[in-house]
């Protein structure tokens, strides 16, 4: 979704900046239900995997490329399954940004070569490299049960994880709790 309500916020201008509502939107929308479920400070880099995770969700199940206020309510079911447990998310992320690559090259071919790039696409990107490329320190919920681990939640065994594998499930309790 790109804000088309003047020349300068549309790309359609003489180099003029784009601006990327969709992915503002969607941020916007995830940092909500993150705030709402006070799961963990807004400071911490947890809130912000589970932010970003949120967000990509929202942003790429947008299919028809209309994000709207109203329809927040009616999506949470979908983005709820899309972040379940058992559910691909990695490799739906990946295709889907493949998807909106793809078609955006279509469309930049298809203005005569007039490379435009979609800054809510590259944001997107951006935060799907940063939620691959980023291991925080999370418990290690794999471990042993009657290990040496200790009484207290800091105190336990620990392993670096990828930070999309800390904020998607942290974005699905976030929906459930909204």
């Amino acid at each position: 979704m790109q804000h088309r309500g003047q020349e300068s916020t549309d790309g359609t201008g003489d180099g003029e900046l784009t601006v990327p509502m969709a992915w503002l939107y969607a941020e916007y929308i995830a940092d909500e239900l993150l705030r709402s479920g006070d799961l963990m400070p807004t400071t911490s880099f947890e809130f912000r995997a589970g932010r970003d995770a949120l967000a990509l969700t929202v942003f790429l199940s947008d299919t028809d490329g209309e994000l709207s206020g109203i329809r927040v309510i009616t999506q949470l079911e979908t983005w709820l399954s899309l972040t379940a447990y058992d559910q691909p998310w990695q490799e739906w992320v990946q295709k889907r940004l493949a998807d909106l690559t793809a078609d955006a090259a279509a469309v930049s071919a298809a203005t005569a070569g007039r490379a435009t790039a979609d800054p809510d696409l590259e944001l997107a990107r951006s935060a799907w490299r940063w939620l691959r490329e980023t291991e925080l320190l999370a418990p290690d919920l794999n471990a042993v049960p009657g290990g040496a681990a200790g009484a207290g939640e800091d105190e336990g065994p620990k392993v670096w994880t990828p930070a999309w594998q800390l904020g998607l499930p942290l974005g699905h309790l976030a929906i459930h709790l909204f």
